[in-house]
Parts: structure tokens; sequence; C-alpha cells
């Protein structure tokens, strides 16, 4: 396995562990009374908006031939890392 499969395969870990939690985030939204679930919904709505763009950037990365592999790795790595932080804090927020 070269490095960049092996940055790839990272990402998209990366990315499933994330999409795990979100799915934790919408099964408390649908279990939660009517307020708390909009405050909820709109957070996953959120989260899943940005899930959706760090795989965009993760599915440029397994392009053949990519000729900007620096720039699109420090874009995944931004998007994985933002998308990290948003679910930490909607974590503390709701549990």
């Amino acid at each position: 396995m070269n490095r960049d499969e092996a940055q790839r395969q990272k990402f998209q870990a990366q990315l499933d562990e994330w999409k795990a939690q979100i799915d934790q985030l919408k099964a408390k939204a649908e279990q939660a009374q009517a307020d708390a679930k909009l405050a909820y919904q709109d957070e996953v709505d959120r989260l899943t908006h940005m899930q959706a763009d760090a795989q965009q950037k993760l599915d440029a990365l397994k392009q053949p031939g990519s000729q900007a592999w620096e720039d699109l790795t420090q874009g995944a790595d931004e998007a994985l890392t933002s998308l990290k932080q948003a679910i930490q804090k909607a974590r503390a927020r709701f549990d």
C-alpha cells in the first residue's frame, strides 16, 4: 500500500467513525421532546452537511492522477478536523 492510499484509508476511517456519531445524535433527536428535538435536528442537519462535504473532498482524493494531491489532502484534512470539532461540540451540548 502506498502513502496516498494509506492516507485515503485513514480519512475514510475517520469519516466513518464520525458518521456513526452523527447517527447517534439523530437517534437522540428522535427521542427528544419537541423543543429539544428542533435543536438536535438543526445540529444534526449541520453535521450531516459537513460530513457530506468531507466525503466529497475524500472522494476527490480517490480520483486517479490527482494533480493537486497536497491541496486535496489539506482540504480533506481541514474538512475532517472541522467535522470532528463540530461533533465534539454537539455531543457535549446534547449529552
